[in-house]
């Protein structure tokens, strides 16, 4: 992806880093900026954001960015839609190797450590904002008391089923006490 085609982009350059000391940076999006977010994470709207951190050196050719993620969404209620307010207050650390292991195989099994990425000419920290900000985010945002309630369907005729009667283990507990009182 180009800064271009990211709602919300701030390249460092590892050309321009300097190379024995820490590079702090505060990450503020405005609000144009934080509406393209907002858009591109499909949420209502994104009041604050900040990505306060620093890239230091990691030994000869690695970076690491260490940062505070902090942010205020709305987003819409799963159940009634109403927007629901949410802070976010999450540590971002990422580790740019210059010599990442490629892959192997067909199939590939993901590392354990999903803080590694490859080392390319620039370190993005406003693609990472976005991205942690989206790692962040509530799956299920539910407003204050929405209830999901329960489900009663059948065919013409038939018992209606509700959410109790299709669980799979809802009738476990009877058969062990019938099969405990056979033997």
């Amino acid at each position: 992806m180009t800064p271009e085609s990211l709602p919300y982009s701030h390249p460092f350059r590892i050309a321009d880093l300097a190379a024995r000391k820490p590079t702090r940076f505060d990450l503020c999006p405005g609000a144009e900026a934080r509406a393209r977010i907002a858009a591109a994470l499909g949420i209502l709207s994104l009041d604050t954001a900040r990505l306060q951190g620093e890239l230091r050196p990691a030994g000869r050719h690695d970076w690491t960015l260490d940062a505070r993620l902090t942010a205020t969404v709305t987003q819409a209620c799963i159940v009634t839609l109403a927007p629901v307010t949410t802070g976010i207050d999450e540590t971002v650390v990422r580790r740019f190797l210059a010599e990442m292991p490629e892959p192997e195989g067909d199939e590939v099994e993901m590392p354990e450590d999903d803080s590694q990425e490859p080392l390319t000419g620039t370190i993005d920290a406003g693609a990472i904002l976005v991205e942690a900000l989206a790692l962040a985010l509530p799956a299920y945002p539910r407003a204050e008391g929405a209830e999901l309630g329960s489900l009663t369907a059948a065919a013409p005729g038939a018992e209606p089923l509700d959410d109790e009667a299709v669980r799979p283990f809802a009738g476990l507990a009877d058969l062990m006490k019938k099969a405990g009182r056979d033997d």
